[in-house]
């Protein structure tokens, strides 16, 4: 039995009433999903127990799946000159997604094992979707602090418990987080400095928001060199 499965039968007997689903993908991927109600147990455990030993915290990333599987833009047909524009945006038929309720915000944790070099994904969805909220685990690793921060910033869930829960890269006064779905990709605002005032001014964005679609290329006959009829009909 190679590591992978080991790690996730270890994990399924261990965590049997506590994880929501676990899956080892073919390229030796674990995930796992456990609740808000049961993650702080389960990342102690994760931390603490002998066959697991996860020291480190790699990363916590936000996850919106507000328009989880539905594309921007197609490429049914190709184009031979420059690029088609997309219609319709994300931000522009948010109103129209809906998301199931409390699956729509998640936090996604990064876990390594150094002593048993065993890598594993731990997903937890926000109860909540309109005020995503889960536990911090600053108090577990207390190199989570920054990442929650981050999380928080861009995608505006709240982690209970956080010391010193404050945006870390938005600029200050900023309204919103930027990585959500329903965020429009240029911004509500854009700044400049103004000669006349002498200070840097927020104001409307000026730019209309698209969505590029590149143009298709396909390697078939329609793209052969005239001048080698005989290599485009083995094309063909």
């Amino acid at each position: 039995m190679t590591k992978p499965e080991q790690l996730i039968d270890q994990l399924r007997t261990r965590f049997a009433d506590d994880l929501t689903s676990s899956e080892v993908t073919p390229t030796a991927e674990i995930t796992i999903e456990t609740t808000v109600e049961k993650m702080s147990a389960v990342f102690l455990a994760l931390r603490d127990d002998e066959q697991f030993q996860f020291d480190t915290m790699i990363d916590i990333c936000g996850v919106d799946y507000l328009a989880f599987g539905v594309a921007e833009w197609q490429t049914e047909e190709p184009e031979n000159t420059g690029f088609s524009r997309g219609v319709d945006s994300i931000a522009d038929v948010a109103d129209d997604l809906v998301a199931q309720p409390g699956r729509r915000f998640a936090s996604v944790y990064h876990l390594l094992s150094t002593a048993l070099n065993h890598r594993l994904r731990v997903r937890v969805y926000a109860p909540e979707n309109d005020f995503p909220a889960v536990n911090s685990v600053t108090g577990i690793w207390r190199g989570a602090n920054w990442f929650e921060r981050e999380s928080f910033d861009l995608f505006g869930i709240v982690y209970e418990g956080h010391p010193d829960l404050r945006r870390l890269l938005t600029d200050y006064g900023f309204i919103g987080h930027p990585f959500r779905k329903d965020f429009p990709l240029s911004g509500h605002v854009e700044m400049r400095y103004d000669e006349e005032q002498k200070r840097v001014i927020y104001q409307p964005v000026s730019i209309k928001p698209r969505v590029l679609v590149p143009r298709v290329i396909r390697d078939d006959s329609r793209y052969v060199d005239g001048n080698n009829p005989q290599e485009a009909s083995s094309d063909a």
